[in-house]
This record gives structure tokens, sequence and C-alpha cells, in this order.
């Protein structure tokens, strides 16, 4: 059995390995595997009947390979910056080298629930107790926005958190929170605002720009 690489497959300008293995069989198979088209074939085989083969079968091909991306895409999960492969059938969920090891969705989803809870609370009250100005105790309030990081509700004194924060770099959630405590001083965003924004979070323009770009 002779295998050989003959070139590559590109989809959404995302080049995918062709392997070709050639056998002593009388007929031609094409299937996807692990993001790669495979092509098990005689020797005598053409390269041009080959491509004509998986030209054919493109309809095939992109949905199989689309398929086995959604299912990495499934299995990484980002927190705070860093990026974890997810390993479910354990008894006990841990988080460990970029590994977050557990037992199913249900478990885990419980878990970071509460992790993220814990670490959105202490961001928030290390803020709280830094500000000299006097502001009201807030209350954390954690939910799914789609277009706003952060609301501040000077009546009620809640401060709400976008839970997307807890995909990006702990320095988003900061400033996030920073800007929403800013408001109960200024419940705008005039020059003053920004200048208090910034006597707790200096650099708070280029995390703006981050959030930017990248949501």
């Amino acid at each position: 059995m002779a295998v050989a690489s003959a070139n590559t497959y590109l989809l959404n300008n995302k080049e995918y390995p062709i392997e070709i293995i050639r056998k002593n069989n009388k007929n031609t198979y094409l299937r996807v595997k692990d993001s790669k088209i495979i092509v098990t074939t005689n020797y005598l085989t053409s390269l041009t009947t080959i491509n004509k083969l998986i030209k054919n079968n493109t309809t095939f091909i992109n949905k199989q390979l689309t398929k086995e991306d959604l299912k990495k895409e499934d299995t990484i999960f980002k927190l705070f910056g860093n990026s974890y492969d997810i390993i479910y059938g354990f008894k006990d969920t841990e988080i460990e080298n970029n590994k977050i090891y557990t037992k199913d969705l249900k478990t885990l989803n419980k878990y970071l629930t509460k992790y993220i809870t814990n670490i959105y609370n202490e961001r928030l009250d290390y803020y709280y107790h830094l500000f000299e100005e006097n502001i009201p105790i807030p209350n954390l309030k954690i939910r799914k926005m789609t277009s706003r990081w952060g609301v501040c509700n000077i009546k009620n004194h809640n401060v709400t958190l976008n839970l997307e924060l807890s995909k990006y770099n702990i320095e988003c959630l900061n400033y996030v929170i920073v800007h929403e405590l800013s408001h109960f001083i200024h419940p705008n965003h005039s020059k003053d605002f920004w200048l208090l924004v910034s006597k707790y979070y200096p650099n708070y323009k280029e995390i703006r720009k981050h959030l930017r770009t990248n949501s």
C-alpha cells in the first residue's frame, strides 16, 4: 500500500489536506475523516481522475468538512482570554493545562456559572473598594447581551455585566466594571466621565479598541 498527498482542498479560505491511498483494489473510494479528504484507489488511477472525483463530490466534501469543524468548535471553550479543550467523561470538573475535564455538558455549565460568577464578583468588589468617590454598593447582575458590555442602573444600584466578557482577557472585564461604576458619579459620557475612567483604568482606550475589533 502506498500513501501520497496530492494537494490541498480549499474551503472558506482554509486548506484541508488530500491524502491518496493506493491499493490493489478495483474501485475508488472517497471519504472525509479528521478534516482530511482521503481517496483510496488503485495504483494505476491517474491524478486527473482523482481530481475529477473530488470536483464531482464537492457538495458532500463541503458538508462533511463543515460538520467536523463545528464539532471541534463545540469542544473548545474560551475562558478569560485562554482557550480550553473540553474533555467529557470525568467524575469531577477540573481546569488544568488548557483542558477542562468534566462529566457532561450539564455538569460543565453548572461549574462554569459558579466559576464565572465568583470572578465577576471578586473583580467588582475590588474596584468598588478602589474608588475614592462615594458610590453605592453595586448589585451584580450577569446576563448575555448582544449590544452592550455593561449597564449601570443608578436607581437600584445594579451593575449588569455581559456574560460574553468571560471569553475575553480579564482586563476587558476590569475595564467594563470601572466604566459602569464611573456612571454612578457621571451618568453620561462626558469629558469628566472619561477622566474618571482613566483615573482607575489608564489604558481604557486600548481595551475599548480591543473589544470593538474582536466582538
